[in-house]
């Protein structure tokens, strides 16, 4: 990681020096502010971090609980959320703490002895052979931890305002905070509020997230409707410590027998694990009497299915009965369709989708409504884009939460089935391995908008996909000849990437440069650092030993901060050394004759553009940005 570039830093550098609203921030909620977060879950608190990034934007997040989730519902976190901390910078710590999850064992039962359950297949995670990042288990509390570190810990200083509950809120048509939030303090003066409990007053804001559940209350004010329903089909979930015969307690498993179903995730700590047990059909007329099963008969139900093995419950952490539901609002914000309005209220995570828990995704998706969101509205209020960009939230994440729906559905019917249902006992390990792309996170793909460009020049970087993540390849730092992963570089502070793909020899990549640093500079502000809106990286096809910073065209050895330090981390050499067996040009099919690639700040690849395409560069960025 850099630092230093504005002076000696001798504390944890991850500690950004407060600025803007984070100096001196007050500790009362106050009347007015620019982005009200409702909800401290996982697209939340996402959404928090992003913004501690824009300091000079005022953003607080309201939590009707009286302090930090302690104990939550979602565990499993994909590659791409991982991909996304790492953005954040706390991915080597969470890992570190999680449960990885290498195989996926599959149990059916005994041709021999049906009322028995044998291992049936035995697959290695999808992870690793996706990407670098691994498919992890941890509780979502710490998961919400770390982001709540990231936003106290950025420039604007975000913490939440706990025990504060939103009442409702109304759009008006005009103002400077257009947006009226009525609350009520329920948790007294120790939330450092100032307010006593039972008090109600009003906030102007000129934007709202509602990141507050399925039972979204933001949701509701702004007349949305949650489309779809419930299965007639219950499960319960338990997370429990136990003493078992079972030889694959630590390995995730699907297991299905004649007594039920089960999917088996291993928790973090070496000892809890999560079990969801098919609790069967449900009568139409039960009216979700089944959700109070009690404990003792779901333990029942798993050791029936397990035979002839069974655990002996030491302790229950927390259990549960739900009937799957699969939801999607039919809008994320709350402009009507065909409005020319920009919208003033989004929403994310549960509050636009709910389905079940066992394809792993609900926190996942809900990270990523939060990461779009968060750097599309620092972006307008930091003056950098127009406001027509936050309409391309609702337009993005829509498809994708469909998609969700879609694939849950798909994937909550093969594990519910009957094993006379099943002809070939590999189809679930198959259909587990074939869809991978999509669980782990990387199939969204965004289409055409004043974000994402045209696929004219698709061919000359075939291994980034437009639209799709930025998928990242080791390469050769210049300076130091060490080799580091190119994407793992980008953090979340709200800039573009801009990578530059091609020769030292000739004029390719600096006449380039020396072309497109008057482009960038109209939407840079002049009092800024030359990179503060766009992260420009060079990256030769040469070997790391015959390439010189020093020589380098003025784009790619920027001096930054107040002590105008020459930043020497933008140069990158693609040939394999000795640290490094990897070619991004062949990895990533890149064109020899080069290439450029522009990514958002939520790792998204927005544009290809030939080396000789300055100007097509140019027309792209007048529709996403607005001229500093």
């Amino acid at each position: 990681m850099q630092f230093h570039h504005h002076g000696y830093v001798s504390h944890d550098p991850r500690v950004l020096p407060a600025a803007g609203t984070g100096i001196d921030r007050p500790a009362d909620l106050p009347d007015e502010v620019d982005v009200l977060i409702v909800g401290s879950g996982p697209a939340g608190m996402l959404l928090a971090a992003q913004m501690s990034q824009y300091p000079d934007v005022t953003t607080r997040i309201i939590e009707r609980r009286d302090g930090r989730l302690v104990l939550g519902q979602a565990d499993g976190i994909q590659p791409r959320s991982v991909e996304t901390f790492q953005a954040f910078g706390f991915a080597e710590r969470i890992v570190a703490e999680a449960y990885n999850i290498g195989w996926m064992n599959f149990w059916g039962p005994d041709p021999e002895n049906p009322q028995n359950i044998v291992r049936t297949a035995r697959t290695a995670d999808y992870a690793f052979d996706i990407c670098e990042f691994p498919h992890l288990i941890v509780n979502q509390a710490r998961v919400l931890d770390y982001f709540a570190e990231a936003a106290a810990d950025g420039p604007g200083r975000i913490v939440p305002d706990y025990g504060v509950e939103f009442l409702g809120l109304t759009v008006h048509d005009e103002g400077e905070y257009p947006v009226e939030v009525r609350v009520r303090h329920v948790a007294g003066p120790s939330t450092g509020s100032g307010a006593g409990e039972g008090e109600e007053r009003t906030i102007r804001a000129k934007y709202v997230a509602g990141c507050d559940g399925a039972r979204s209350g933001v949701r509701e004010a702004i007349g949305r409707k949650h489309v779809g329903g419930i299965s007639a089909h219950a499960w319960g979930v338990m997370d429990v410590l136990v003493n078992t015969d079972f030889p694959d307690w630590r390995t995730k498993c699907a297991i299905n027998a004649e007594a039920g179903n089960i999917l088996h995730i291993p928790r973090e700590g070496g000892y809890l694990s999560r079990m969801y047990i098919d609790l069967g059909e449900v009568a139409a007329d039960d009216n979700h009497a089944v959700r109070a099963t009690p404990i003792e008969a779901i333990i029942a139900k798993a050791n029936e299915i397990l035979h002839p093995y069974a655990i002996d419950v030491k302790q229950v952490a927390w259990h549960s009965v739900y009937e799957v539901g699969h939801r999607i609002t039919d809008g994320f914000d709350d402009v009507d369709p065909g409005s020319a309005a920009a919208p003033r209220v989004f929403l994310t995570g549960d509050a636009c989708h709910t389905h079940s828990a066992k394809a792993g995704q609900g926190m996942n998706v809900s990270m990523q409504d939060g990461f779009n969101l968060g750097w599309k509205l620092g972006s307008v209020l930091t003056g950098r884009a127009p406001a027509a960009l936050l309409s391309t939230y609702g337009a993005e994440r829509h498809p994708v939460a469909q998609q969700l729906i879609d694939f849950d559905r798909e994937w909550s019917s093969l594990m519910a089935r009957k094993p006379e249902e099943i002809s070939d006992p590999q189809e679930l390990a198959t259909y587990y391995l074939a869809t991978a792309e999509f669980p782990s996170g990387f199939m969204t793909q965004y289409t055409s908008s004043m974000i994402t460009g045209s696929d004219a020049h698709q061919a000359l970087a075939a291994g980034f996909p437009l639209g799709k993540r930025f998928k990242s390849a080791e390469v050769v730092r210049v300076g130091d000849g060490n080799a580091i992963h190119l994407g793992h570089h980008a953090k979340a502070d709200g800039r573009w990437r801009v990578y530059a793909f091609g020769d030292a020899t000739g004029a390719g990549l600096d006449a380039w440069a020396d072309a497109a640093a008057p482009v960038l500079a109209r939407f840079t502000p002049p009092e800024g650092d030359v990179d503060a809106v766009f992260d420009v990286k060079a990256v030769y096809q040469q070997p790391y030993e015959e390439l010189d910073v020093t020589t380098a065209p003025a784009l790619f050895q920027p001096k930054t901060g107040p002590l105008g330090l020459t930043d020497w981390e933008k140069l990158y050499a693609a040939a394999p050394s000795h640290w490094s067996t990897t070619d991004i040009f062949a990895e990533r099919e890149l064109s020899r004759d080069g290439v450029v690639v522009v990514v958002r700040p939520d790792q998204y690849v927005a544009a290809i553009l030939p080396l000789d395409g300055v100007a097509e560069l140019a027309s792209f960025l007048e529709g996403a940005f607005l001229e500093a």
